[in-house]
């Protein structure tokens, strides 16, 4: 699969991203040979209000100003995302939609299923877009890279190593096939199987991706780590610094239920924390 179809969802509330998120995501659609469109989604805010609410704050109004300021931030963002993207060749569409408050999730993850691969930058301390990133990774049924403000510059050049989680599933060999136009400009390529994690997650398990990946033209190892007493999250944060990983590549496990996800560890902790720019699939 070709990465030529790409999403980036510039999100604006309540924080407008950072122009420098947006430089980086329009750097890798060049450096992938795709075209990029740019989505920002102005919101609507259902405002509960009463007497007493309106003469002690003017809480109606207020509703407004938030309102208000996301509409400019989504302006803004799609006009510095146009200017970058068409001098870097990579301009496709820039899309400004429009919704409730609560239905945004459902909204990036709607546009995001006719795409090869979704753009979710994330930036520290906004806990929504988690809210986000779950129901797009979970709804859209294509990949999704979620990455932090300066985690992309390896990845949009050669990356020296990715990683694979490997656990021998479905999910874990979809995500390997989603990833393969990013595992291919990686000088090497770890298969990780964590151990005493899951109960088919064994020794040499990695032994056949890996024989999949040379096929490829991938340079490919297997590494086990037993994780211990360690949660999966630590474990595989000291492996990913441990090895100068640049890229973890994962399928991503949980079921919905109503609006909210019952989350597996690493997913919990590659939604979350991950240090390097995760792709992941369901």
């Amino acid at each position: 699969m070709a990465c030529l179809d790409l999403l980036l969802h510039i999100d604006s509330y309540p924080a407008p991203m950072p122009a420098a998120l947006i430089d980086e995501s329009v750097a890798l659609a060049a450096s992938l040979g795709g075209k990029l469109t740019g989505l920002a989604i102005e919101i609507d805010i259902p405002v509960q209000s009463n007497r007493m609410a309106e003469y002690l704050i003017g809480l109606s109004a207020l509703g407004r100003q938030e309102e208000e300021r996301c509409r400019e931030a989504c302006k803004a963002g799609l006009e510095h995302f146009s200017t970058a993207a068409r001098a870097a060749g990579v301009f496709n569409e820039a899309i400004l939609g429009r919704t409730n408050y609560l239905d945004r999730d459902e909204d990036v993850t709607r546009r995001a299923r006719a795409r090869d691969l979704c753009l979710l930058p994330r930036t520290p301390g906004i806990e929504r877009q988690f809210d986000v990133a779950q129901a797009v990774v979970f709804g859209c049924g294509r990949p999704v890279l979620i990455y932090q403000p300066g985690a992309l510059g390896d990845l949009a050049t050669w990356p020296e190593v990715a990683v694979i989680a490997w656990d021998g599933s479905r999910g874990a060999a979809r995500a390997m096939a989603d990833a393969l136009p990013l595992l291919k400009r990686a000088r090497l390529v770890r298969v990780l199987t964590v151990v005493n994690e899951k109960p088919g997650a064994t020794f040499e398990l990695g032994v056949d991706p890996v024989r999949h990946l040379l096929m490829h033209g991938v340079a490919a190892v297997r590494d086990e780590i037993d994780i211990g007493g360690e949660t999966i999250g630590v474990a595989m944060e000291a492996y990913l610094q441990r090895e100068g990983a640049r890229l973890l590549v994962m399928g991503a496990y949980g079921h919905s239920r109503v609006r909210e996800f019952l989350l597996g560890g690493a997913t919990n902790y590659a939604l979350r924390a991950t240090a390097c720019p995760v792709l992941l699939s369901h």
